[in-house]
């Protein structure tokens, strides 16, 4: 079964930290973290919809210009989501140009900015181009607590892990996988087209199978008869991403409750264990520790990410470390 997104780190793992999640069939794309993002092209970055930044470090917000000025003339609105203080960080690196020549006849690009506490988006900023991006307040959505995000066909769930500072993780949770069997398709006479998404969303929303879906060209059929033929359906797939969080068992905590179960996990491991002292002095984690909590968690795949400089001669040590405690960790269970 395909899965509807395909996330890949935006940089080598050497590089600013950061995933781009690309909705196969969708015509988006969601990013976690926006450190420097030239390694995407100008097509990539204009399907984003959503962006999430775990913290405002440097190298986790220095692309935010890049794609700022790329979305200026798109009629669709850029949302970003962050730590308490982010929506006035926005204003703040909005203010830094010149907007003398927008006017009531530009296109009125929207871009929306959002805190999120670690349990709440707690405040909301809106910023539109026919207004010379003045800043305006707005409610901010209502989710259930420990979700920054949520649409029909998933959500975004998020924690404030340690830092020094509030450093969000998050979690992409798909409501259902639904595919689409096109040889049965084909059985049925039904031409595939935009209408199938109608239906999996009709799904995903557990509506009855008596509801009506409609099909271009041909009668309506029952959902019912589209779910026992041609749709199959599975649990969601989950993604999450961790990042900037010291190595204490307070995060830890967090972090398998955050990524328990699921289906890819992309966690920075900054230092060897053998440096566990810099990485505590630096508040963050070890390759040895994301391994570890890899395997605790019960994650299928691991990604590390955000390596340290210092390995640079070294350049697979990290890696070879993460999946190293990853198995270590793995024989101990079996061994119990």
């Amino acid at each position: 079964m395909s899965w509807l997104v395909q996330p890949r780190l935006v940089n080598d793992p050497f590089s600013d930290p950061g995933v781009y999640l690309d909705f196969r069939y969708g015509r988006r794309a969601i990013l976690f973290d926006l450190g420097d993002v030239s390694a995407l092209s100008p097509r990539e970055l204009l399907r984003v919809s959503h962006v999430f930044v775990s913290h405002t470090h440097v190298d986790h917000m220095a692309g935010f210009d890049r794609l700022f000025r790329l979305c200026l003339h798109r009629p669709f609105p850029l949302i970003l989501i962050g730590p308490p203080g982010f929506a006035a960080q926005v204003e703040h690196r909005i203010r830094g140009f010149t907007w003398n020549l927008l006017d009531e006849n530009s296109v009125d690009f929207c871009l929306r900015a959002m805190d999120y506490d670690g349990k709440n988006l707690t405040e909301a900023a809106v910023f539109h181009a026919r207004e010379a991006f003045a800043r305006k307040e707005f409610d901010p959505p209502v989710f259930p607590q420990g979700v920054a995000w949520m649409e029909d066909e998933f959500r975004i769930e998020a924690v404030a892990l340690d830092h020094g500072i509030p450093s969000l993780a998050f979690a992409l949770r798909e409501v259902l996988q639904v595919n689409v069997w096109r040889g049965v398709l084909n059985e049925l006479d039904l031409p595939p087209g935009p209408w199938l998404n109608e239906a999996k969303r009709a799904v995903r929303l557990s509506l009855p199978d008596d509801h009506p879906v409609d099909v271009p060209g041909k009668p309506s059929i029952r959902l019912g008869d589209l779910k026992g033929r041609a749709l199959r359906i599975a649990p969601g797939q989950a993604v999450v991403y961790v990042t900037d969080a010291a190595p204490h068992p307070e995060n830890r905590a967090k972090i398998l409750q955050l990524a328990r179960a699921a289906d890819q996990l992309f966690i920075e491991a900054v230092f060897l264990e053998r440096d566990r002292p810099l990485a505590l002095a630096s508040l963050h984690l070890t390759a040895w520790e994301a391994g570890s909590i890899a395997r605790e968690a019960g994650v299928r795949f691991i990604t590390p990410f955000h390596h340290s400089a210092r390995y640079l001669s070294e350049p697979d040590v990290l890696r070879e470390e993460v999946f190293e405690s990853f198995r270590v960790d793995a024989q101990k269970a079996i061994r119990a």
